[in-house]
């Protein structure tokens, strides 16, 4: 029974991939310069081959662009800029994002006024508008950026594949904690240097990379069934910390291609890491509680069907590594 719900989320990873949610938000920024002038930064994630995503910006009726647009694209990332004058407050006014109910990303919007209070909030294909506060709060601010980091790890499915990949090769309860922890504190490592700009790389390779750590995760999940000692078994912690610093650059793009002030880094980066491990702790929690409950049920399966979750685990991790060499080069 265990081995066939492990089999079951496999064939639901592969689906959800299959249909994924786009998890580098666009990013829209209003950052007011005179009483009624405010500079627009609106940045869109690229699809490849030029591409992007059809979502357009829809400010307060009063507002009215004053400038050219300004079009850059580099890191298959679309940035637009341009200047509006709106008469009046924009306090109360909608901003609307046109092509965003039909789409498969979301849109993180920061309104920075010269009295020096922002407001941050978070429109999905569900939501595309909202109202423009007057003074929005810090709890709302802090709910988006930890919402985005619970989100990400969950559309995440090679992260969690990878932490799936630790509990099934990890049964040790107390080794499984310092193995996990483990792969935290280096995900947390990377992200920060990341985003900070201390590090940079292509996030592409990154990706294809992630994809290898778990292959290499689902071999040794083998080699542990045939008897035989590998790495990740006599020291997983070891492997977890190597491959987390990995995985956390890969948790970077997401904050990284936002374009956030400098000053809001910290801030966005704790609150975001924050959703994160939430995210990731549910989700240990929710499996491995499903399989103390499953544990229950005495049912007898052939030898054969404890190598399925490894061989699972290896042909999803292949196949992903194959798309994102694919997406490299072509």
């Amino acid at each position: 029974m265990r081995r066939s719900f492990i089999l079951f989320l496999l064939i639901g990873f592969s689906a959800t991939g299959a249909f994924a949610h786009e998890v580098r938000p666009a990013y829209l920024e209003l950052r007011q310069t005179s009483a009624d002038s405010y500079d627009v930064l609106w940045k869109v994630p690229g699809r490849g081959d030029d591409l992007r995503f059809g979502v357009y910006v829809r400010l307060p009726d009063n507002c009215q662009r004053s400038s050219e647009i300004q079009i850059t694209g580099i890191n298959n990332a679309f940035s637009d800029r341009w200047t509006v004058q709106c008469k009046g407050a924009i306090n109360g006014g909608t901003i609307f994002i046109e092509g965003l109910s039909s789409s498969v990303i979301d849109v993180l919007v920061r309104i920075q006024r010269l009295d020096g209070t922002i407001q941050v909030t978070r429109l999905t294909p569900s939501a595309p508008s909202f109202a423009i506060e007057a003074s929005p709060s810090r709890v709302q601010l802090a709910g988006t950026y930890v919402s985005l980091g619970v989100e990400h790890i969950l559309y995440g499915i090679d992260h969690l594949l990878f932490v799936l990949g630790l509990m099934l090769l990890v049964r040790d309860f107390g080794s499984l904690a310092k193995t996990i922890t483990a792969f935290t504190v280096a995900h947390s490592i990377t992200l920060a240097a990341a985003t900070v700009g201390y590090v940079h790389v292509e996030v592409a390779p990154v990706e294809a990379t992630i994809a290898l750590s778990i292959l290499f995760l689902a071999a040794e999940l083998v080699r542990s069934q045939r008897g035989e000692s590998g790495i990740a078994q006599r020291a997983p912690w070891i492997v977890a910390f190597a491959f987390g610093l990995l995985h956390g650059l890969g948790f970077a793009g997401t904050l990284g291609k936002m374009g956030l002030p400098h000053s809001e880094i910290p801030i966005a980066l704790l609150l975001f890491n924050v959703g994160v491990e939430l995210g990731q702790l549910g989700f240990v929690l929710v499996f491995a509680g499903f399989l103390r409950s499953l544990a229950t049920l005495e049912i007898s399966w052939p030898n054969w069907t404890r190598a399925i979750p490894a061989y699972s685990i290896g042909a999803f991790a292949a196949l992903t590594f194959l798309q994102r060499v694919d997406s490299i080069f072509w």
